[in-house]
């Protein structure tokens, strides 16, 4: 491994957000799938969460570029179960989904461990994630369609979270020896060195 490659190994793990994650509902679009996991990797996003839809999820396309081996995908059975476990560890979850309760995207504090509820690309958010979440969130639209793509929605969400924490210094507060960033870039390193090896 080049000294370079290593760099940009610890510099990654060092601006990863563990309190800032990514939870999709039935998402069964390759593309969007793909696309959604690029988004959460450029932001630093060090997790996501999904709810498979009935086939399962979608394999990953091109359009991931890799994004899947430096994100980690936890599945869960059930919109229910996988909130629940979310809020125990502390994030508050908020739905992107046009409602009388929404409110403007960036009114949000992303600072503080947070959650974005993504729904399916033809219903969204179900009522039942609905009932759980903690607030509801809108991307303003002036025309006459009344949604993004989720993709896109995620990405100018996730990116409003990005400037919120990076105005508040949280990209540059980890040390890489101490814990958890050292054992992530342990990790990295032996993966990426595994994948050279066996390529």
């Amino acid at each position: 491994m080049t000294p370079e490659r290593k760099q940009r190994i610890v510099k990654t793990a060092r601006a990863r957000q563990p309190d800032l994650t990514v939870f999709m509902e039935r998402v069964h679009k390759p593309h969007n799938l793909a696309a959604v996991l690029r988004t959460c990797d450029a932001v630093g996003v060090l997790h996501a969460h999904a709810v498979p839809g009935e086939h399962g999820l979608p394999a990953l396309n091109n359009t991931a570029q890799g994004a899947q081996r430096w994100v980690g995908l936890s599945r869960h059975a059930d919109s229910a179960s996988g909130i629940a476990a979310l809020r125990e560890l502390g994030f508050s979850c908020h739905a992107a989904h046009f409602s009388e309760r929404a409110v403007d995207f960036r009114r949000l504090d992303y600072t503080r461990p947070t959650a974005i509820v993504l729904g399916t690309e033809k219903f969204g958010v179900s009522e039942q994630a609905l009932a759980l979440c903690d607030g509801e969130i809108v991307i303003p639209m002036h025309g006459m369609t009344q949604s993004l793509n989720v993709s896109v929605a995620c990405a100018l969400i996730l990116y409003e979270a990005e400037r919120q924490r990076s105005l508040a210094g949280m990209y540059d507060a980890r040390e890489p020896g101490e814990s958890p960033c050292k054992e992530l870039i342990d990790a990295w390193i032996a993966r990426d060195l595994a994948r050279r090896k066996s390529d």
